[in-house]
């Protein structure tokens, strides 16, 4: 390769992100190999999918060289560069047969994805990513490094539990490990005629299925002109229990990858959705609420086709409500309170002009509130559940992902950045 090739190989590298949404052609990029080389705008994995939070015009700061993944089996505990994407971590962990909770398909970035809270195949067992912190290397705006701890900064350690890039630049972190063997599960894509058969059995899932090695992710896409379902399963163990996931398996399908596997294989296999997305909080997944999933499918793909949209998806993740019991009341930004466990539904548009990008925007929020308004017209409680900001849209409000935290938050970011040093660098600001 020529000098100018690899030069423009590493450019598009270090712009890219795994959401095209969010990926910007930068005046210049720079890779820091240290911590003391670190300085503003920065982007770690590329797990952002809105415009500016992790990509800039202007000079982009890649924490590629950041690459490092070191397991330490006396503690349990594995040492992670925040330039990486779960990919390779799960691959540098898999000899150890070691695993930690981190995302659910392939290309999403390590960094963003925990700073936010992080929602893994392994929730059900462990919590969040962000539950399973030890502890963090943080450059602050003042430039000075610290290994941020529990023990060590207790308020600091809270707020990058969720409150994403506002204290400064986390460098690496130390997550717990747990054993990993072979697991089980994959995607099946069935056609629309298949939808009410996998409605029936997502709301029978997300209603009865209290393992907490079981997950599924059900997707409602639009696609040349009709609805289909990409249907995400997942098992911690070599082969589900019998009742699992027989209402999947029995219903006819366009395509089948399911087996069991290595992990790393599971999550190559499934699809990462290239968009730009809003985000809601259920209580749970009823036949009414999938059912106003499936006409919101139908209304929007239908609609936005016309005006060059490629992509409409919708994502049911139904996770058991004791996912927040991993880790104590107040000990993290995100969530603001862990009392009652929410499932994430989240809304996927992509399309190709730029000149449409308020009219998806929109269209996502309204799509939203419409999904929301079923859910309370049912009657669930959704008052304080906090929105999950790694895929909330743009200007979602600070209170609705942070409720009672954000005061603090902000009295933090107060004391750590008092010349709004990180204010430079995208994402929500505190």
């Amino acid at each position: 390769m020529s000098r100018l090739g690899d030069i423009l190989g590493r450019y598009n590298d270090d712009i890219h992100h795994w959401a095209s949404s969010s990926t910007q052609l930068s005046t210049c990029s720079v890779r820091p190999g240290t911590a003391a080389d670190v300085a503003i705008i920065v982007k770690g994995g590329g797990h952002a999918s809105n415009p500016g939070f992790s990509s800039t015009t202007g000079v982009q700061i890649s924490m590629s060289q950041f690459d490092e993944v070191t397991y330490d089996q006396a503690s349990q505990t594995a040492v992670i560069g925040m330039g990486l994407i779960w990919d390779d971590v799960y691959a540098a962990l898999a000899p150890h047969n070691v695993n930690v909770v981190g995302g659910r398909v392939s290309g999403v970035g390590v960094a963003g994805f925990t700073l936010g809270g992080g929602y893994s195949w392994l929730t059900n067992q462990h919590g969040l990513t962000i539950d399973t912190a030890v502890a963090f290397e943080l450059v602050k705006p003042s430039g000075k490094i610290a290994t941020v701890t529990k023990a060590s900064d207790p308020k600091l350690f809270f707020g990058l539990k969720g409150g994403m890039n506002n204290f400064g630049i986390v460098t690496r972190m130390t997550l717990k490990v747990f054993p990993q063997g072979q697991v089980w599960g994959g995607l099946m894509t069935f056609t629309a005629n298949a939808i009410p058969d996998i409605a029936a059995a997502t709301a029978a899932f997300s209603a009865n299925v209290t393992d907490p090695k079981a997950s599924i992710i059900t997707t409602y896409n639009f696609v040349l002109g009709e609805p289909g379902i990409s249907q995400l399963m997942f098992y911690d163990g070599p082969e589900p229990p019998a009742g699992v996931f027989d209402y999947f398996l029995k219903i006819p399908y366009f395509t089948k990858d399911v087996s069991t596997r290595e992990f790393a294989s599971l999550v190559s296999a499934s699809p990462a959705d290239i968009a730009s997305g809003q985000r809601v909080s259920l209580v749970e997944y009823t036949p009414t609420i999938l059912d106003a999933i499936l006409n919101e499918t139908v209304y929007w793909g239908t609609h936005l086709s016309l005006l060059s949209g490629s992509f409409i998806s919708y994502d049911v993740e139904p996770f058991l409500n004791t996912i927040f019991s991993h880790a104590p009341e107040s000990s993290s930004a995100y969530p603001p309170i862990r009392t009652r466990g929410v499932s994430p539904f989240n809304i996927y548009f992509a399309w190709l002009l730029d000149i449409s990008d308020e009219v998806f925007q929109e269209a996502a929020r309204q799509s939203a509130a419409q999904i929301r308004a079923v859910a309370i017209a049912e009657g669930q409680d959704l008052n304080g559940l906090a929105i999950y900001p790694n895929y909330a849209i743009f200007d979602t409000p600070l209170e609705t992902m942070y409720g009672g935290n954000v005061a603090a938050l902000k009295d933090l970011k107060a004391s750590v950045d008092p010349t709004n040093v990180m204010g430079l660098t995208g994402g929500f600001k505190l």
